[in-house]
């Protein structure tokens, strides 16, 4: 019973070392270009954030320079009685 461990053992061994030689570099390779991508998502995310803040504040500037016009117009009218 020994010998049959020690020799599944050993196959274990050669299955793990066989799996390292030929998937090592492509887990790697998959990590790098996992970070890669993390990096470049986070940059489109800020960039999304600055386009969003800039928007925000345009949308604000102009529903401002409506109601401020149609307010004083309709302030204008009250007093004109």
């Amino acid at each position: 019973m020994n010998c049959l461990n020690s020799i599944e053992a050993s196959y274990r061994a050669e299955l793990r070392d066989l799996f390292d030689a030929h998937f090592g570099p492509f887990e790697e390779q998959l990590e790098r270009r996992l970070l890669e991508t993390k990096a470049e998502l986070g940059i489109k995310i800020e960039q999304l954030r600055v386009e969003l803040h800039s928007t925000k504040a345009d949308v604000l500037k102009w529903s401002l320079g409506l109601w401020v016009p149609v307010a004083l117009a309709v302030i204008g009218l009250y007093f004109k009685r």
